[in-house]
């Protein structure tokens, strides 16, 4: 069973688990891994869900405040060896109520178009794509999505 913990970025568990995901993304971003770490800095965000089974971490998940009623989704990532066990969606779902709970009324999020396990996760949370906002705006290889929290 997946134990959620409340934390911060500063989590070494967190820390360990962002590395991973980095390492996952150099492959897949390529050449353009370096235009999107610059948007993925995890110092300072006080709002970090993690996933433990037996103690171990294997899912995470952060937001940040975006604008007035709107908190970004930031560094989800699911071990390899635990995925399709649905993980990612109570991470999600832990994250979008923190999020109620801090007043938003939505959340967002930014993935790239070649991550196809990430955007059938977010589409499954009910997310729908939107056009890119912020920093992705014009960015061919950004997928932007946004969830109205109930």
């Amino acid at each position: 069973m997946l134990v959620l913990e409340k934390t911060t970025s500063s989590n070494p568990d967190f820390l360990n688990l962002v590395t991973l995901l980095d390492a996952h993304l150099r492959v897949l971003d390529g050449e353009e891994h370096s235009f999107f770490a610059q948007f993925n800095q995890v110092d300072s965000i006080p709002y970090v869900i993690l996933g433990r089974i037996d103690g171990v971490a294997v899912a995470c998940g952060a937001i940040k405040p975006y604008q007035e009623g709107v908190f970004e989704i930031k560094r989800m990532f699911v071990r390899p060896a635990f995925r399709g066990n649905g993980y990612a969606g109570i991470v999600v779902e832990a994250l979008e109520n923190w999020a109620k709970s801090l007043g938003a009324n939505s959340c967002i999020l930014e993935t790239g178009h070649l991550q196809k396990e990430a955007i059938r996760a977010y589409e499954k949370a009910s997310y729908f794509k939107i056009p890119n906002y912020g920093q992705y705006e014009g960015v061919e290889s950004s997928v932007c999505f946004q969830k109205i929290l109930e």
